[in-house]
């Protein structure tokens, strides 16, 4: 399926060729686009995203993104339309080159995928709305991968219909915004329109079937009484599953087919597991952004989002033998989940003499009850002669309450410009809660699949936070702007810590401008990666999940967990030759210490290497695992590595008019990212001669992301015609496996360019009407490894069946088309 095809060749050559053109061309265009350069806000601008005024990485107020000193990418709401994405992750990767989404998630992330900024972390991005801070997910990626710990701000609880724009600060911005802001910042900014709206609904699927996707939104804004504001959105999304998954090697060994030929009448056979593939899902969502003016000099104002999903996923398919009386052809459980999301936030902002004020809180949950399906519990039905099918396996809960006091004012000094001075507090209190599963779901080794979380597992977890700024700008000659900003946090549980920012700009003309930061970080572990434990399992091994502060922790040489601690820096050039060309390179380094990072399998049994001291972690635990398994280990957080992580980011952006036949918008991004780790902290001599990091942990932190990405682009409109062209380069990644911690096995993806084309008819004043494609010519990545596969299927593991690696950065689908429909009013 991964074959050059020489319509994709094509379509490749002809958008470099167009780029070349477009260099030559911009010149003879500068007055024109001089003249577009001006237009209205709501006009067909190419510079419009590069003109846009920004809030986020400044408290500057009027500042546009070309002229900040840090680097930010702002993305519209059409932009992310275009994408023709069923979802805000996917959109925004789409987008940003240094943002990484992931595609395919095992166990329970596969129900909730995330992103990574600058190749770190998901933990590592701060989520603003309106600037102020998004609680995070509850439900924890705990499976090895290279967003392995994430549990950072679903995105996907955000209509894309309520957004107005999207600030993407890439830089490290601790000082400014808190001290998770390693990576960087995500700002969304909802609309505040008081009249009109539109209605969108668009459907699709996989070109290789699965995956149908519907959805409909709709976003409106009214007046309620004058000088106010309410715009609210709603959104309902249905996606359903995908397979793209091998022969599970069980299904097709002659002593297993000998023991029960009945095998070979389970529909399908012998594609009976379908573990590898996307996640069904019903997700309703709705936002309102709303405001009132009480004085001319005061507004009150609030935001509110709330969001239901149901998502099931299956899991590893389980043999004839594992429960013949109730299940004779064998069974296929599904992990699902119901989930609530909300956050609420009131607020009062306005004017005191020269001084500005902001009084906020911000109140935000996320609910998840995990569900087990199509199951059983072996135990329990031989000592019983009963099982429940369907099982309560427990809940994840985390809650984050913010209050934030921010003023400022400007200062004649005798600067070239007014001295900003800002101030601000912030308390935070974090929750984070696991819920036992029903009583059925953890008898002995538990619901297959998905075994419920233990007495000793579950329990109520809570951290303060308390936290001050001070945050100094101004331009003390021409062409020169500084910025300075302290913040000092205090947690409960993690003592405190100071961190700083120094960022300037000098602008050695109109057209040319240098920037820098320099930065320190400091991040907390989050709750979940914390206190989070459970078993997970497969039908031939069971792996604990443990606890970093836990007694079982203590026995393989692992104490709790520390914060990290990072230093920032960046140095970036702006050229702007005319009013709507731009271009932007920015060169940064970030280096960890003490970065919280998940272990690799480390065996008790069954492995190539075995350490007592891993059996001994998992009885302190109070685990019981199935007996059936041949495999059994713990994983656990720690902070075992120093990294550094070096890149560069560049974004060009500019026009060109052809008369009748229309304009062109051109865009090139492109993100070079290396991440090497510098060294390993943690060698616990309990566990020897294992380590907490093999191969395969070290190899996510390394190789499993494209060091390199180019995206290019060009949006062509004519009349009531447009066509968005995106040709995307993903340069080689690679992983490591293993089938017992022995031998290890390189898996790598080979370069990629994928095409993604949309074409829009604006068939009435209201009326558009779209059809697209992302991944037109319908690539997927390198299967793994053959060694790794020889490896699993001699060893009969169903692992075998995930024939396409999940660390994919092109997913494991192929194709996606779609049709949608906007009627705007």
């Amino acid at each position: 399926m991964s074959q050059a095809n020489p319509r994709r060749t094509a379509v490749s050559l002809a958008v470099a060729s167009a780029f070349a053109i477009m260099l030559q061309a911009a010149p003879a265009n500068a007055q024109q686009l001089a003249m577009a350069s001006t237009a209205a806000p709501g006009a067909a601008n190419p510079d419009v995203k590069v003109e846009a005024v920004i809030v986020t990485g400044t408290r500057v107020g009027g500042l546009k993104a070309i002229d900040s000193a840090s680097p930010i990418q702002v993305l519209d709401s059409t932009s992310l339309e275009r994408t023709g994405q069923p979802d805000l992750i996917q959109a925004m990767a789409q987008n940003l080159p240094s943002f990484t989404a992931q595609a395919f998630g095992g166990d329970a992330a596969n129900l909730t995928l995330s992103a990574r900024l600058r190749g770190l972390s998901p933990n590592d991005t701060l989520v603003l709305v309106n600037g102020k801070r998004r609680h995070t997910t509850a439900n924890l990626a705990v499976l090895g991968g290279p967003y392995q710990g994430g549990a950072a701000a679903d995105l996907n609880y955000i209509p894309v219909s309520a957004i107005d724009h999207i600030e993407v600060l890439q830089d490290g911005a601790a000082a400014q915004y808190g001290t998770d802001a390693i990576a960087g910042v995500v700002n969304i900014i909802l609309k505040k329109d008081t009249s009109g709206g539109s209605v969108t609904t668009s459907a699709g699927q996989y070109f290789d079937k699965g995956g149908r996707t519907g959805d409909i939104s709709l976003n409106a804004g009214f007046a309620p009484v004058d000088k106010s504001f309410v715009n609210f959105s709603l959104e309902h999304k249905y996606h359903a599953n995908s397979d793209r998954g091998g022969i599970d090697p069980r299904v097709i060994d002659a002593a297993n087919l000998a023991a029960s030929p009945i095998l070979k009448t389970v529909p399908g056979y012998p594609y009976v597991n379908h573990i590898s593939g996307d996640a069904a899902y019903h997700l309703t969502i709705g936002s309102i952004n709303a405001g009132i003016d009480l004085t001319p000099d005061t507004e009150l104002y609030s935001v509110l989002t709330y969001g239901q999903k149901k998502a099931a996923a299956y899991e590893n398919y389980r043999m004839p033998s594992r429960l013949p009386k109730l299940f004779p052809l064998g069974f296929s459980p599904k992990e699902a989940i119901k989930e609530t999301d909300y956050q609420f936030t009131a607020g009062i902002k306005g004017t005191m003499g020269e001084w500005n004020w902001d009084l906020s809180t911000t109140y935000g949950k996320d609910d998840v009850a995990v569900g087990v399906l199509g199951s059983a519990n072996v135990s329990l039905y031989n000592d019983t002669g009963a099982t429940p099918y369907d099982f309560h396996a427990g809940d994840f809960i985390a809650s984050q309450w913010t209050t934030n006091l921010d003023i400022g004012r400007g200062f004649n000094v005798g600067w070239k410009s007014p001295l900003n001075v800002a101030v601000g507090y912030e308390h935070r209190r974090d929750t984070y809660e696991i819920g036992a599963g029903d009583a059925a779901s953890r008898y002995k080794e538990g619901s297959q699949s998905y075994p419920g979380f233990l007495l000793t597992d579950a329990g109520s977890h809570a951290r303060d936070n308390n936290a001050v700024y001070v945050d100094v700008a101004g331009s003390p000659v021409d062409n020169l702007k500084l910025d300075a900003a302290a913040r000092y946090e205090k947690f409960s549980d993690f003592g405190s810590a100071s961190v700083g920012k120094i960022t300037g700009r000098y602008d050695f003309s109109p057209v040319v401008a240098v920037r820098s930061t320099i930065s320190n970080g400091f991040r907390a572990p989050t709750m979940a990666e914390q206190y989070y434990s459970a078993t997970n399992v497969s039908p031939t091994s069971a792996f604990v999940q443990l606890a970093p502060n836990s007694p079982g922790a203590a026995l393989v040489g692992v104490s709790g967990l520390k914060p990290e601690k990072s230093r920032n820096y960046s140095l970036g050039m702006v050229l702007h030759p005319t009013p709507a060309v731009s271009l932007t390179v920015d060169a940064y380094q970030i280096s960890i210490s003490d970065r919280i990072v998940g272990s690799g399998a480390v065996y008790g049994s069954g492995g190539s290497v075995n350490s007592p001291a891993v059996v001994a972690a998992i009885k302190a635990n109070g685990n019981v695992l199935d007996p059936t398994v041949t495999q059994t280990g713990i994983n656990i957080f720690s902070n075992a590595v120093d990294t550094r992580t070096r890149g560069v980011e560049a974004v060009l952006s500019t026009s060109s008019k052809y008369d009748d036949m229309g304009r062109i918008d051109w865009s090139a991004a492109g993100s070079y990212n290396s991440t090497t780790v510098t060294a390993i902290n943690q060698a616990p001599t309990q566990l020897r001669p294992q380590s907490l990091l093999d191969q395969a942990a070290i190899s996510d932190l390394e190789t499993a992301s494209p060091k390199f990405r180019l995206n290019l682009g060009a949006l062509w409109k004519m009349g009531m015609w447009s066509v968005n062209l995106r040709e995307s380069f993903y340069g080689s990644s690679s992983e490591y496996g293993t089938e017992d911690g022995g031998a290890y096995f390189k898996t790598k993806i080979t370069p990629k360019y994928i095409t993604d084309l949309e074409v829009s008819a604006r068939v009435t004043k209201g009326l558009t009407l779209s059809v697209g494609a992302n991944n037109l010519f319908n690539k997927y990545p390198n299967q793994v490894s053959s060694q790794l596969l020889a490896a699993q299927r001699a060893a009969l593991d169903n692992a075998a069946v995930t024939i396409y690696p999940s660390f994919s950065p092109i997913g494991i689908n192929g194709g996606y088309y779609y049709a949608r429909a906007s009627y705007a009013f």
